[in-house]
């Protein structure tokens, strides 16, 4: 999930892992290896991306994209996903809370 001939870093792997266990609340969290990052899957169904940079984003649309432009997060690339603020990350409450947004429009 990174640019194109990206490759999978430490970094990147380290940050799926530890995302997975804040989510692990939510049942059916996984992470696969996917374009030099990870996509993050809810019961199949991506809903996240940790790019080969560490970036975390979770897919938007209409009713959550405020909430991360409010944030300043960033796009990524041309795909429904934002960046997920740091400080959401540090949070685990906030990053629930914007994990459950994301997987209602998961597709």
């Amino acid at each position: 999930m990174g640019e194109k001939g990206d490759k999978l870093t430490k970094d990147s792997e380290l940050m799926a892992t530890q995302l997975c266990e804040k989510l692990k609340s939510i049942d059916g969290i996984t992470s696969k290896k996917m374009f030099g990052g990870h996509g993050i899957f809810h019961k199949g169904k991506m809903f996240g991306i940790v790019d080969s940079k560490a970036q975390v984003y979770f897919k938007s649309n209409k009713t959550n994209q405020r909430d991360f432009e409010a944030r300043g997060s960033q796009r990524h690339g041309k795909m429904p996903y934002f960046s997920i603020p740091k400080e959401i990350l540090i949070d685990i409450d906030e990053l629930l809370a914007w994990a459950n947004k994301a997987l209602q429009n998961k597709i």
